[in-house]
């Protein structure tokens, strides 16, 4: 039988479908886990990875119609009372995200057999679990079994800084929670403090992630505090030799050392001094002056793209930093999501099923 140019272009987009169905379940394969929180499931996210799932916004309209209300509900009943929780909410979703993509890994506990995200040195600091237990609990009362910790996260730490001034953004849903939490990866895997460019964009891109998204998603440094420890080598020993980092501002330094000692490891230093519970771009401003705590924040005046976003954040009303913040907090979402059949729904968050 003869195939005409109708059938022929049919039979090309059915071959097409199946193989990329293919390459989706064979990378869906490659990303499972094991259980108990442990386990040697696949961690080598790569861009290809990102946006690769599809989580969309209104993924509950059916199956749990009020899930924004109701975390936002329990965000409100925390934040509006110790607004300093969200920072260490939104940072919640950022570590997260980088390890594993975003899974709710990091709300593992360890267990006897393993230790988990949550113990790892870079996340002794977050706070606000209980934020996301009440969210959960009141989801489970009403929508048993639908909504994913890996998803409250997501809502949680929009929810956190709109209430604190910052933006607002739709967020897609529909993520499901991995099984595996290994505080080894969380060492690996996240940004550090002491990260120059280099480090920074390759971390950054090798999650999908672009040099744009990285000095925006940088400005969420405008809220919260830091221990001395994560920038007191920049006052004292920078190089081995006892001095100072040339690229922080001497006066900066001089106020930093009436607050932090050396080889302190209890004290905090606001991020943003004056504004660290509120969220706008004068983070942007302090960078410029060589006043960024960190080693990773000093950086983004070495690169010819994240300079000239942080200098253009000085005339600026905050609008652009803002609508940008919502477009980076969702391509952060997108990385490495599990959905359909992968992971679970967990029941209560620090625990597999």
């Amino acid at each position: 039988m003869a195939i005409t140019s109708k059938m022929a272009i049919v039979l090309i987009v059915l071959m097409a479908v199946f193989l990329l169905s293919d390459t989706v379940m064979g990378q869906r394969r490659s990303k499972g886990g094991g259980g108990g929180g442990g386990g040697s499931g696949s961690n080598n996210l790569s861009s290809s990875d990102y946006g690769l799932f599809c989580i969309e916004v209104g993924f509950y309209k059916k199956t749990c119609p009020n899930v924004e209300k109701i975390v936002k509900k329990a965000v409100v009943d925390y934040v509006s009372i110790a607004p300093t929780l969200a920072a260490p909410l939104l940072r919640m979703h950022f570590h997260d995200c980088f390890v594993r993509g975003c899974d709710g890994s990091v709300l593992l506990n360890s267990t006897k057999s393993n230790q988990a995200e949550k113990d790892a040195i870079a996340n002794l600091s977050l706070r606000g679990f209980q934020v996301i237990d009440a969210a959960k609990s009141a989801l489970e009362k009403q929508c048993p079994g639908v909504v994913s910790c890996a998803d409250i996260l997501a809502l949680v730490a929009r929810d956190a800084v709109s209430l604190i001034n910052g933006p607002t953004w739709q967020v897609p849903l529909g993520r499901r929670d991995g099984r595996v939490s290994i505080l080894s990866e969380a060492t690996t895997n996240l940004p550090t403090p002491f990260d120059n460019f280099t480090t920074l964009k390759t971390r950054f891109g090798s999650l999908g992630l672009s040099v744009k998204d990285l000095v925006v998603l940088s400005g969420g440094h405008t809220l919260g505090v830091s221990h001395c420890f994560s920038f007191g080598s920049r006052m004292y020993n920078f190089t081995g030799k006892g001095d100072m980092d040339p690229n922080m501002d001497k006066k900066y330094i001089a106020q930093l050392k009436t607050k932090c000692k050396p080889n302190d490891v209890t004290t905090t230093v606001e991020m943003d001094p004056g504004s660290f519970k509120t969220f706008d771009t004068d983070y942007y401003t302090l960078v410029s002056k060589r006043r960024g705590l960190f080693v990773s924040d000093a950086t983004l005046l070495t690169d010819k793209q994240t300079k000239a976003y942080v200098l253009a954040q000085l005339s600026s009303s905050g609008s652009t930093f803002f609508e940008d913040f919502g477009v980076s907090m969702v391509n952060m979402g997108k990385i490495g999501v599990l959905t359909e059949k992968s992971g679970e729904i967990r029941k209560k968050c620090a625990f597999i099923n």
